[in-house]
């Protein structure tokens, strides 16, 4: 491995050979092992920009960043995001009053048809059928 290449993955990867690509790391160990000096130097490099990068935090924004955001944002969009609830809501009410209305319905049917039972019975019961062979007769 070249110096500039073993430059190159230090920039790219860091100080730490461990977190390079899988199949530079066995010659960025050789180059180490030949050019201790200059492998130290440049991942000494590699390491202090490491540290910097792990210990940068954003700042937080702060409330007035916050309410030109919210400022800036096209109305269509601040005024759908504020109904939104609403149609989740209209929907939830529409399907609790559809199954409301179902289970009306299938109560009352059932109601009806248990009370119809009784009356047809009694029809069937005084109803004398033909035997079986026996011609029926009809009235026209």
């Amino acid at each position: 491995m070249t110096r500039e290449r073993f430059e190159a993955l230090a920039e790219a990867h860091g100080g730490a050979i461990a977190r390079w690509p899988e199949e530079a790391r066995a010659a960025a160990e050789a180059f180490v092992s030949e050019q201790p000096q200059a492998a130290r130097a440049i991942l000494a490099r590699a390491e202090s920009l490491d540290a910097a990068l792990d210990a940068w935090r954003p700042p937080a924004p702060g409330h007035a960043l916050r309410e030109r955001v919210i400022a800036a944002a096209p109305k269509a969009v601040r005024r759908a995001v504020r109904w939104t609830w609403v149609i989740g809501a209209g929907a939830g009410a529409g399907l609790c009053a559809a199954t409301a209305a179902g289970l009306l319905l299938g109560a009352t049917l059932s109601f009806q048809t248990s009370q119809a039972d009784e009356p047809v019975s009694s029809v069937m019961t005084a109803y004398e059928a033909p035997a079986l062979g026996e011609p029926v007769e009809t009235t026209t």
